[in-house]
């Protein structure tokens, strides 16, 4: 009964202050209204609660559960977004034009450095080819002969150093020719798995449209973007936590590289961890939560943060006293450090040892007679 006559009185003794707030007086003097009607409640509450205390005797105890307060490790982290990445993971391209022939390769499969992935038609550059090697095989029958007539010192320079610039002219000609026949063989750059072929047989190839995408994933990387607020917390060589959600998997790495340069557009920094990745896990493009230590206390009071409630004087809890043959429910009044995934640090208003009521906490207030689950 007492509990439902403070929920009714406090709202109303508000209600009362706002309406008394809204005469016409200048700030000086409503602030000082204020800091009068908080101090005429704050005693009102001290009565009520005060109140409840001497009739506690005639009401049940409340069951709470209660554990002793120790030191602990607590640790804050940075969380960042973080972005995979594949060094080796290109779009590849033919060097030169023509009609796909063949396609040497099915997506999905693993090829090595330098296998065959398709072929353009060559006969135009095959014609060619023949065609000069066919004047090349004349013009160095000529130099030949050339060159034992002037080795007997017969016949003039001339002729031999024309005949010579033109076997010369046509070997050149014809590496050239054999050069951009061999660009019509399209050959993997590196080795991997082709995750996807873009064109048919039959359609026309060019440096400009893309063949094939082919990618090795061994090793990745972890790009984030950092703010600039945490440029001190963050170093090259620190290791980190990584958490890939969508294929539940954790693991911890340490940071290759930060950027030197701040993004004006969102001041903020690059970071990038590699990654070994044999399996074949971590795919590119896959959202990674990269979770590094700004803050660490070997031997720190904790508590947690649901329990910590706040009203006008700032944070408290409730702490079970042993009082003459009764334990009592004790409010507390705390200064809060840090808070992290769910922990609170508290700074100060708590000594190890105290008894803190983590359950059962919202079904007292202060001076409520209590017993132990």
């Amino acid at each position: 009964m007492k509990k439902l006559l403070i929920a009714c009185i406090i709202p109303l003794l508000i209600a009362c202050s706002a309406k008394d707030a809204e005469k016409d007086m200048d700030k000086p003097e409503q602030l000082k209204l204020y800091k009068s009607e908080l101090a005429v409640l704050k005693t009102k509450i001290s009565d009520l609660e005060t109140e409840i205390r001497s009739t506690n005797k005639e009401e049940e105890t409340i069951n709470v559960s209660i554990e002793k307060l120790s030191t602990s490790k607590f640790e804050h982290f940075i969380q960042v977004t973080g972005n995979v990445q594949a060094d080796k993971n290109i779009t590849i391209t033919p060097e030169t034009a023509g009609n796909i022939i063949s396609i040497d390769v099915i997506e999905g499969r693993h090829v090595n450095k330098g296998d065959i992935l398709g072929k353009l038609n060559t006969s135009q550059i095959q014609r060619s080819i023949d065609e000069v090697k066919t004047n090349l095989a004349l013009v160095t029958t000529i130099f030949e002969r050339q060159e034992r007539l002037w080795n007997q010192k017969i016949g003039s320079e001339i002729e031999y150093l024309q005949a010579k610039a033109n076997k010369e002219g046509l070997e050149r000609n014809l590496e050239g020719l054999e050069a951009q026949k061999d660009m019509a063989i399209i050959t993997a750059p590196f080795s991997g798995i082709v995750d996807e072929i873009h064109q048919k047989r039959g359609e026309l190839a060019s440096p400009s449209i893309a063949f094939a995408q082919l990618v090795n994933i061994d090793k990745v990387y972890v790009e984030g973007y950092v703010s600039e607020s945490f440029l001190n917390y963050i170093k090259t060589g620190e290791v980190v936590e990584l958490d890939f959600p969508a294929i539940n998997y954790q693991t911890k790495a340490v940071i290759n590289q930060t950027s030197n340069v701040i993004d004006p557009g969102n001041r903020s920094f690059k970071i990038r961890i590699n990654l070994n990745n044999p399996k074949h896990m971590i795919k590119p493009n896959l959202i990674s939560v990269v979770k590094i230590k700004d803050y660490e206390v070997k031997e720190a009071r904790v508590v947690p943060s649901i329990i910590i409630k706040k009203d006008f004087e700032g944070n408290y809890l409730y702490v079970a006293k042993q009082e003459g043959k009764h334990l009592v429910a004790r409010k507390t009044y705390v200064n809060v450090s840090k808070t992290y995934n769910n922990i609170s640090m508290i700074e100060s208003g708590l000594s190890l040892g105290d008894q803190i009521i983590t359950e059962g906490y919202s079904q007292v207030v202060n001076g409520s007679l209590i017993s132990t689950k």
